[in-house]
């Protein structure tokens, strides 16, 4: 009796440890399927359009041929009502999974000129950076979502050419992806070791949260017009993710 109380207890005590993690990372099955902005939400929106659309073309496509079958046969029986069902079915369990929305990778952030498409894509790459990232980085990456599309709206009405623009789009499109990049490189064993009074972990936690400020910074910038008082590259990579007074930072490439 007393051993199954014991066993009752782990087995409790597992599950409230397993609970808290989940909540830490934002909750079971959220960190796959919750989107951190306005940006990527609107491309998952349009990728379901679009399998909406497939379906109803497949579902159009196996009615008219059910009915010609049935001009020509003179009915389709059981056999062809059947048919016609598992069809249906088929094709639903096809378009609620495919197309799948194609995740951007690196090189098409740094490529991406268009504002608006750099902070849907950036967005997008994020949420699948998710699932490889301590609990406090996640946090920060959804918080980073919010603060992207705010970005995204400012950098609307800035010419693309201008030097400010250009820096900005390195910064969310070049430096973060990198700092992700590099964090993720690490074997997972010593992403917790210490070295020089910090890890990998608390390392990368500190330079999103640096980038987080940074990119507030950038957002309140461009909201009042001041192109001129970026200096964005330089402001960054004077501390990039740590400074001088920080332990050694995660680094990319």
């Amino acid at each position: 009796m007393a051993d199954d109380i014991t066993r009752d207890s782990d087995r409790i005590l597992s599950e409230g440890r397993a609970l808290v993690r989940d909540n830490q990372t934002g909750g079971r099955h959220r960190l796959d399927s919750r989107s951190i902005g306005r940006g990527s939400k609107q491309i998952k929106t349009k990728n379901l359009l679009k399998r909406a659309g497939y379906f109803g073309v497949a579902l159009l496509a196996i009615f008219m041929a059910a009915s010609v079958l049935g001009i020509v046969l003179n009915g389709i029986g059981f056999v062809g009502v059947m048919t016609v069902l598992f069809a249906i079915i088929a094709a639903g369990v096809i378009f609620a999974n495919y197309p799948k929305v194609k995740t951007p990778k690196r090189a098409d952030l740094a490529r991406t000129q268009d504002a608006r498409q750099l902070v849907a894509r950036t967005e997008l790459w994020l949420e699948h950076q998710r699932p490889a990232l301590p609990p406090p980085a996640v946090r920060l990456v959804d918080d980073l979502g919010v603060q992207l599309d705010a970005l995204g709206k400012q950098l609307e009405h800035v010419d693309p050419a201008h030097p400010a623009a250009a820096e900005t789009r390195k910064l969310v499109g070049e430096h973060l992806p990198e700092m992700l990049e590099g964090y993720q490189r690490i074997p997972d064993h010593m992403r917790r070791e210490e070295r020089a009074g910090s890890t990998p972990e608390s390392q990368l936690v500190d330079s999103l949260g640096k980038i987080s400020k940074e990119i507030d910074h950038v957002t309140r910038q461009l909201a009042e017009g001041s192109l001129d008082d970026l200096a964005i590259r330089n402001r960054f990579l004077e501390y990039k993710y740590g400074g001088e007074d920080s332990s050694t930072p995660v680094k990319g490439d």
